[in-house]
């Protein structure tokens, strides 16, 4: 992976802020954001080891395109700026003053670069979350159960198909990258206070994208619960 010249890369080569052992579950499943970009010559191994974890129950995977490769000839097709500073939050929460890709986020707990299928599997099994309270979705709605603190509900919309992309210019200029999982939409529906609560969610604007739901401390902070629909 080459430094973009006005972007701060770096490449993590371990994992950091591992937590106890457990596992998710489908009615819990572990988020797992890959921030990444059609720019970036390092990417596509975390692309296809985030993909290969996709179909699992217990697994929310997230792909965010970021946009600061897109000055190295390429703009990223699914790139957000809001999706940029999605990741920045979480260099500011981790203590860093840099921001890398491919990056993987597991549960807002632990970042790496998330590069093979054992490492993500290891990363899910001992960074799951304990105590959250219960998600359901429902006909347009959310509703989160009581529980211990206060968080942020926040309304993802992805779509779940493969779906290659010809990459004409910049680093992997000439290949056809698959994306799997690509966020679409990230949206702040409501604030939790630790009572049950029921909030609204946007009506979609796209056919065809998955519905998922995060509880999450801050806006980058520890995911408490999550469901997929």
């Amino acid at each position: 992976m080459r430094r973009p010249a006005l972007a701060l890369v770096t490449l993590l080569a371990a994992p950091l802020l591992s937590g106890p052992a457990s596992s998710a579950s489908p009615a819990q499943p572990a988020v797992v954001e890959l921030f990444t970009s059609q720019g970036c010559s390092s990417c596509p191994p975390a692309n296809a080891a985030v993909a290969s974890i996709a179909d699992r129950p217990d697994v929310l995977a997230l792909s965010f395109g970021v946009t600061y490769w897109d000055q190295l000839g390429w703009t990223d097709t699914f790139g957000h700026p809001a999706f940029t500073e999605r990741q920045w939050a979480y260099a500011r929460r981790f203590k860093r003053d840099q921001v890398y890709t491919p990056q993987v986020v597991v549960n807002g707990r632990v970042h790496s670069v998330g590069n093979s299928r054992p490492l993500l599997d290891r990363l899910v099994r001992e960074n799951d979350r304990r105590g959250g309270p219960s998600v359901a979705l429902d006909d347009g709605t959310v509703s989160v159960g009581a529980g211990a603190g206060r968080a942020e509900v926040w309304m993802v919309r992805y779509d779940p198909r493969t779906l290659p992309v010809p990459i004409r210019r910049g680093e992997n200029g000439g290949k056809t990258l698959p994306h799997r999982n690509v966020v679409r939409e990230l949206v702040k529906v409501g604030d939790w206070t630790g009572a049950a609560n029921r909030y609204a969610l946007p009506k979609a604007t796209q056919a065809g994208l998955r519905t998922a739901v995060l509880v999450q401390s801050g806006t980058t902070g520890a995911i408490l619960a999550a469901a997929k629909g």
